[in-house]
């Protein structure tokens, strides 16, 4: 019996039209450079098949993922555009990789051959993008060992160097020496290939950040994630940022209210009592389904009614209360919305983020697969 979610008091709502409308502005922003949507992370937590699909409806030449699983997943679905894989994968996924026209990362020798063994036994033609270090010191190959790289791959008839990239690491701090450093770094490593002849057709640096702030870093295609879905890279490119509008929603309804004398506390600790007797409504959504546990310790708010309710006490596992004071027209039924706009006010990603010292990113990566997705 399969599980069926969408009937739960709980559920995110993902706008595609936004997904267009951000992927739009962009490509429009970063001309002639082209957009690859990066949908990694279920689509940073969105959906990655209907993000993809919108994606490329609204302009972008290709896509980007983590692992090969999530590549597979896009082309079982009918996607047929470019997929880049962002790194470098385990020699035991290499004939899965070909078999599904995916475009492999390759760092180093040992990787290049898994790919050309497995391009041979597929009789497949494969390019392939060479990551480089440029500083960061997570993955790519060293600067002085792409070239040698390079010319292992063009060895093999089967392997065509499609594509050359580097990732930087404080492209949301446009100002940061690291920024010029590691451009510089690979604009020297496109010299050396350049000057033996290898000049390959995709050249790639930038991130959102990068491709919104620093025209250098675009070259022909920019890895955009984070801005696709309509949420900022970080706050030092906030500027740049405008018209971009986050496509997630994260709703519920109340499922229980009670009243709650004044001096009483509720959730696990009963850490925080209510000032007056107060109408505390419960919501069936915790931190297993990307509530953060922290919300409940500073102060954050939902929406109920147009208006901004204080969530009481401990976020649990399933469920959150909210303390609706001496409103006692809330009831059980009424939407909730944690994330996202109800009359005047709005809540995002990016503001759980600075509430919890982390990033947009985790917040929407943590809506979890039991949140059942409505798109629209």
């Amino acid at each position: 019996m399969s599980i069926d979610f969408s009937q739960r008091w709980a559920w995110a709502e993902v706008n595609l039209g936004l997904i267009q409308h951000n992927v739009a502005i962009i490509a429009q922003r970063i001309a002639p450079t082209d957009v690859w949507a990066v949908v990694k992370a279920n689509g940073y937590g969105h959906g990655s098949v209907p993000v993809a699909q919108a994606a490329l409806a609204a302009g972008a030449k290709g896509l980007c993922v983590a692992i090969v699983d999530e590549g597979v997943l896009l082309r079982r679905s009918g996607i047929q555009a470019p997929i880049l894989v962002l790194s470098e994968q385990p020699a035991e996924m290499a004939e899965l990789l070909v078999g599904y026209a995916l475009t492999p990362t390759v760092t180093t020798t040992r990787g290049a051959a898994a790919i050309a063994a497995a391009a041979q036994t597929t009789g497949r033609e494969v390019g392939v993008h060479i990551k480089v270090d440029t500083g960061m010191h997570r993955v790519g190959a060293q600067p002085s060992e792409v070239l040698g790289l390079a010319q292992y791959m063009s060895s093999h008839p089967q392997l065509t160097v499609e594509g050359v990239y580097t990732h930087f690491a404080v492209a949301d701090e446009p100002s940061h020496p690291a920024n010029t450093r590691q451009l510089g770094i690979f604009r020297s490593v496109l010299d050396t290939l350049s000057d033996r002849g290898i000049n390959p057709p995709i050249i790639h640096a930038a991130n959102s950040a990068a491709a919104l702030v620093n025209a250098d870093s675009r070259f022909t295609m920019a890895r955009v994630g984070i801005a696709t879905y309509g949420l900022l890279p970080g706050r030092g490119v906030a500027e740049e940022c405008h018209g971009l509008i986050p496509a997630m929603s994260l709703k519920a309804r109340v499922s229980a209210v009670r009243w709650v004398e004044a001096g009483e506390a509720v959730s696990y600790g009963l850490r925080t009592p209510v000032s007056q007797q107060s109408l505390i409504a419960t919501v069936p959504i915790g931190y297993a389904d990307g509530v953060p546990r922290r919300l409940g310790a500073v102060g954050a708010s939902v929406l109920i009614n147009g208006t901004p309710r204080r969530i009481a006490g401990t976020v649990t596992m399933d469920q959150i209360m909210v303390d609706c004071g001496n409103d006692s027209s809330v009831s059980v039924g009424d939407e909730v919305v944690l994330l996202g706009r109800q009359g005047d006010h709005a809540i995002t990603a990016d503001d759980w983020a600075e509430m919890t010292d982390t990033i947009g990113y985790e917040i929407v990566c943590g809506v979890s697969p039991r949140i059942f997705r409505r798109y629209g």
